[in-house]
């Protein structure tokens, strides 16, 4: 077993010199690393230590700096306060000194107002003393004595002062006939509308002179179907890439131009079309009725009112009185009438809702018996209407008593808008009221389904339903309707009375 011992002994004795050497290698290299650690600790610390003294030293000179700055900006302002100071202590010594010279301006103001205080009282013992000498020596009091003066003077001066106060009356008079004629002038210089007259033509343009064969259709069966449809006549002349619509009603007018665009635009012209044109065409001019009336409302603000109202109202825009579109007149009216009301103090709304229903009537005045006047008066009472509006509008020709200076108003700004140059032709008038005096003749006899004045009235077209009237019915009607017109009209040259009797068969093929 110590034979096993010795080579072990003899193995860790000759380790462990080794073992020794290498723990002391790896002291000094473990000691040399901390000396290193510890070397570059100490670097980094003055490191730090110098930029810190670094970061100090700029930080000193930038207070250093920032003081010196408020130090300079306290010294402008102390400079500043000064310059205050001293023009605040200026003024108010300045104003010291006003102070001391109203003062003494004051005192002698109180000095002078004594003095005048004394001198009115000596002025009023002197009066009082004159005019007890005078009552004494006249026997007499004051009282008595004015009155004996006033009575004596009027006794004296009558007849003068009776011509003074009627020179104040006349000077008075005219000076109010001054002050409406300015109201007047002022009314009518702030209104400039237009004031056009209608024609008795409307002019259709055409995209090509080729469409003229088209619209005139074979044997002219197109246009006499427009002219029977519409009862306007067509005139279609060399005028290049045009055709003009000729009828006294420029409703009927209106319709027959827009129902010949719409069938130049489709392309197919013939009877049947041009009837359904026709009816749409129609359907248009009450739409168009009905925004005219919507407008005028909108111009002349007077707002919502009842939409039959409001399309009656719009029928004025296609009806004339001596050549004025009655719808622009009344409208102008409006404007009138509202400024005069203005001008005056009194209802404004009243005198305009008066003078812009003013002729409402004429809206129907061909299809209701009666004046427009009395025909206006029953439709505003029918939509009810205020009453006071009614009172002014139905005094505008007389035919009612003015009952409101509204209504005086609405008659001043109706023959204001008439007056103006240009506005009415008369000529114009007569020739339309001989035009509608030949429809009426023709509907009032049996059977006559509708009639048309066309060829500037030389001409009376009459369709006649064909189951009342037969051919010779026709015949003998044309003739009545002819001395009827010879009786009851004067009219230059001759009336051509063209009776139409017309029979169709439609049936449909289901």
């Amino acid at each position: 077993m110590l034979a096993n011992l010795n080579p072990l002994i003899a193995a860790i004795s000759a380790l462990l010199p080794g073992l020794i050497i290498g723990y002391l290698i790896r002291q000094i290299l473990a000691s040399r690393k901390v000396s290193r650690a510890e070397s570059r600790a100490e670097d980094l610390l003055a490191d730090a230590k110098s930029k810190a003294q670094d970061i100090l030293l700029e930080a000193k000179n930038s207070a250093l700096k920032v003081l010196e700055e408020s130090k300079k900006e306290e010294k402008d302002r102390m400079a500043q306060l000064s310059r205050i100071e001293n023009l605040l202590t200026k003024k108010e010594s300045e104003l010291e000194q006003r102070g001391t010279e109203l003062a003494k301006e004051k005192e002698a103001i109180q000095v002078r107002e004594e003095e005048i205080k004394h001198i009115k009282a000596e002025l009023d013992q002197t009066r009082a003393r004159q005019i007890a000498e005078l009552e004494r020596v006249a026997g007499l009091k004051g009282d008595d004595a004015k009155a004996e003066l006033i009575a004596k003077i009027e006794e004296e001066y009558q007849e003068e002062l009776h011509k003074r106060i009627r020179r104040l009356e006349i000077e008075n008079k005219e000076e109010l006939d001054k002050r409406a004629r300015e109201i007047l002038t002022i009314a009518v210089q702030r209104y400039a509308g237009s004031h056009i007259g209608d024609t008795m033509t409307t002019v259709v343009s055409l995209p090509s002179d080729e469409v003229k064969g088209k619209i005139i259709g074979k044997e002219g069966r197109n246009i006499k179907a427009i002219e029977r449809l519409t009862g306007v006549d067509i005139i279609i002349d060399d005028t290049p890439e045009a055709l003009i619509v000729s009828g006294f009603d420029p409703v009927r007018r209106q319709i027959a131009k827009s129902a010949i665009e719409k069938l130049i635009a489709d392309g197919r012209i013939h009877p049947g079309k041009i009837e359904e044109m026709v009816e749409k065409a129609k359907n248009e001019i009450n739409d168009k009725i009905r925004e005219a009336g919507e407008a005028a409302l909108f111009e002349t603000g007077i707002g919502a009112v009842d939409p039959k109202l409001t399309y009656l109202l719009g029928r004025l825009a296609f009806r004339t009185s001596y050549g004025h579109n009655v719808l622009l007149h009344s409208v102008e009216m409006t404007h009138i009438a509202g400024m005069l009301a203005s001008e005056l103090g009194v209802d404004v709304m009243v005198a305009k809702k008066g003078a812009l229903f003013h002729d409402l009537g004429k809206a129907v005045d061909h299809e209701v018996q009666g004046t427009h006047v009395e025909i206006g008066r029953k439709l505003l009472q029918k939509f009810n209407m205020d009453p006071k509006v009614i009172q002014a509008m139905e005094a505008h020709h007389e035919e009612y008593p003015y009952s409101t200076l509204e209504s005086r108003i609405v008659q001043t700004a109706d023959a204001i808008s008439g007056a103006r140059p240009g506005a009415r032709r008369d000529t114009v008038e007569i020739y339309l009221k001989r035009l509608g005096d030949l429809e009426r003749i023709a509907n009032n006899f049996d059977g006559v389904e509708k009639s048309y004045a066309v060829q500037a009235g030389r001409e009376l077209r009459i369709f006649v339903t064909p189951t009342q009237i037969d051919d010779l019915g026709s015949i003998k009607l044309a003739k009545d309707i002819a001395k009827k017109i010879e009786d009851e009209m004067k009219y230059p040259g001759e009336i051509k009375v063209n009776v139409i009797r017309e029979t169709r068969a439609i049936e449909y093929a289901r």
